[in-house]
């Protein structure tokens, strides 16, 4: 039998070829291979100097971020530790001394 792979989308192993496409028959997701790997490859979250962030990073804050809702600021050089990556606009959640949790962007913050 033919080592397919697994639906991207329920992760269903009933996965079959049609052309070039890889199908799901559970959720009717259709993809190829390529599109599959150029997401993963879009999964990789990046700090503003290019590095590759991973869950449990030190982070370094660029510039002055203004809190939505507050009238506080984090500032430039705010040191986080132990970030988590999300999906969605904005790919960091974290805890921030004095603030609580929060979620930043990746383009705002360097690796330490």
């Amino acid at each position: 039998m033919n080592n397919l792979p697994n639906c991207p989308k329920c992760n269903s192993e009933y996965t079959y070829e049609d052309g070039n496409l890889f199908v799901c028959p559970e959720c009717a997701h259709e993809w190829t291979i390529e599109s599959q790997e150029a997401e993963a490859e879009a999964a990789v979250v990046r700090d503003a100097n290019g590095n590759v962030l991973n869950d449990g990073d030190t982070i370094t804050v660029i510039k002055d971020l203004k809190v939505k809702g507050s009238s506080n600021v984090v500032k430039m050089g705010t040191k986080v530790k132990n970030i988590k990556l999300v999906e969605g606009d904005h790919d960091i959640d974290c805890k921030i001394d004095g603030f609580g949790a929060m979620q930043l962007k990746s383009e705002f913050v360097k690796k330490i």
